[in-house]
């Protein structure tokens, strides 16, 4: 009797062991695992045999939906370079400049204020610019709910105001700027404030009035509005900011010269792939463009001013 009950104890201790291993073998299609990577290796190589390229990307709207897009880019490069190339996906764009600092990253899709934000150990240079309907400028639409009788910034002065990320330009920095020629800051100007993390909640949160106002990117905006049409007509646009450049690709400086010259062919001619348009559409890119090193420069300078960046 003994006997049976040790073998019955062993029998159910193996079968727990192997529904743990199975759990942690495959992870729902649903969830997102920022932890992970999302490899992809080219046909002609193996991660054994040369180090793959790692691209980074945060994503300013739906995370699942985002992901698929930039997969479809690094598997892209991959199969254009005919070597390894990994997709590192992280929440924010602080945690995206941090792992380009730490040198985590060789490639990133940064956004403008995280790339006017940062100032890492880890050189960095631009590799290409996002062009949306012929521009590589876009705009920072301030919104509000439709029934809301806001129509000034001024009224937002002890109201609630809904941010994107601490580095998202349109979603944050604009805002700063902004306050900082009215010699003042959010902290003082606003009741309080909070972060939605992407742009669509950021409209939703000012669409059930979570909030009193929130700014977003245009373009995402424009996105959104042909997409869920219900949701942007319960807010509007009350004031538009001056125009800004679009989020860049930037590389490691230390990558190789052959390197570098072969990643800018691939990107440059990312729009003529008929298999990447749909995910080229979803990112709202109709292509990459050469970069414009001068169009960044006004918005770094006013970054290092507000946030008092030492020796600059």
């Amino acid at each position: 009797m003994k006997r049976s009950k040790t073998w019955l104890r062993l029998l159910a201790a193996a079968a727990a062991a192997v529904l743990m291993c199975c759990a942690g073998c495959d992870r729902p299609a649903g969830n997102i695992d920022f932890t992970q990577t999302q490899p992809q290796t080219a046909p002609a190589a193996t991660a054994s045999s040369v180090q793959p390229l790692r691209i980074a990307f945060a994503s300013v709207m739906s995370p699942k939906e985002t992901r698929q897009s930039y997969q479809q880019f690094v598997n892209h490069i991959s199969q254009e370079r005919q070597k390894p190339a990994v997709l590192l996906q992280k929440r924010t764009y602080e945690e995206l400049n941090k792992l380009m600092d730490n040198g985590g990253a060789d490639i990133a899709f940064f956004s403008t204020g995280a790339y006017s934000a940062y100032r890492g150990k880890t050189p960095i240079e631009l590799l290409a610019m996002t062009q949306t309907n012929g521009s590589v400028l876009y705009q920072t639409y301030l919104i509000a709910a439709s029934d809301s009788d806001i129509t000034d910034f001024s009224q937002l002065q002890g109201r609630v105001f809904a941010f994107t990320d601490p580095l998202s330009y349109s979603g944050r920095q604009a805002i700063d700027f902004l306050l900082l020629d009215m010699n003042t800051s959010a902290s003082a100007y606003f009741k309080s404030t909070f972060y939605t993390y992407n742009h669509d909640k950021s409209i939703w949160a000012v669409a059930n009035h979570l909030a009193d106002a929130a700014s977003v990117d245009s373009q995402i905006y424009d996105f959104v509005n042909r997409r869920n049409p219900q949701l942007c007509e319960k807010v509007r646009v009350f004031a538009v900011l001056p125009a800004a450049p679009t989020g860049p690709v930037v590389m490691r400086s230390d990558l190789p010269d052959a390197e570098k010259a072969e990643l800018r062919r691939i990107f440059y001619s990312m729009d003529q792939d008929p298999a990447l348009h749909e995910a080229m559409q979803r990112t709202l890119i109709d292509k990459f463009v050469p970069p414009e090193p001068e169009l960044y420069a006004a918005l770094r300078h006013k970054y290092s001013i507000r946030n008092n960046v030492p020796g600059e």
